[in-house]
């Protein structure tokens, strides 16, 4: 191993029958390295590859409320959340106003605020109830466990 020009590069590349690769092009002068150009991607596919591997998806689990949900149903639907916060997905509450039911905005941010007091022991709140078009969003993310 040393520092070849690129001329002696080639020739010993082509007498080893392999590819004189280009490693660092923006170094004074640029890193080059004799091997088999197929196996380097190779094996760089297989990097990427068990790097995505290794990387956790994010789900998000939606729960839908309107305005003037009635106490079973919110029970219910905590319960949900609750079971989505535990297995480590992400919560997406909104609350949907059909028609002329967005007079009761108001409702609605109480409901979503009264789900994070009740689900605050298995995640926490990552945006505030928000007004978009005809739903309020709210976001909440699980607590990691120990």
């Amino acid at each position: 191993m040393g520092v070849y020009p690129t001329s002696k590069a080639l020739e010993i590349a082509n007498e080893q029958e392999l590819d004189l690769v280009e490693i660092s092009p923006n170094a004074e002068p640029p890193v080059c390295k004799v091997m088999d150009y197929k196996k380097f991607v190779y094996e760089q596919k297989k990097r990427e590859k068990a790097i995505k591997a290794k990387a956790s998806k994010v789900v998000v689990k939606e729960i839908r409320f309107g305005p003037n949900t009635d106490d079973h149903d919110y029970e219910f639907k905590k319960k949900h959340a609750q079971k989505f916060l535990e297995e480590g997905a992400k919560l997406k509450a909104y609350v949907f106003f059909k028609g002329r039911s967005i007079i009761y905005k108001d409702q609605g941010q109480i409901l979503l605020l009264r789900l994070a007091q009740d689900l605050e022991d298995f995640g926490k709140v990552e945006q505030m109830p928000k007004l978009e078009g005809k739903r309020m969003i709210m976001f909440m993310a699980p607590k990691k466990t120990k």
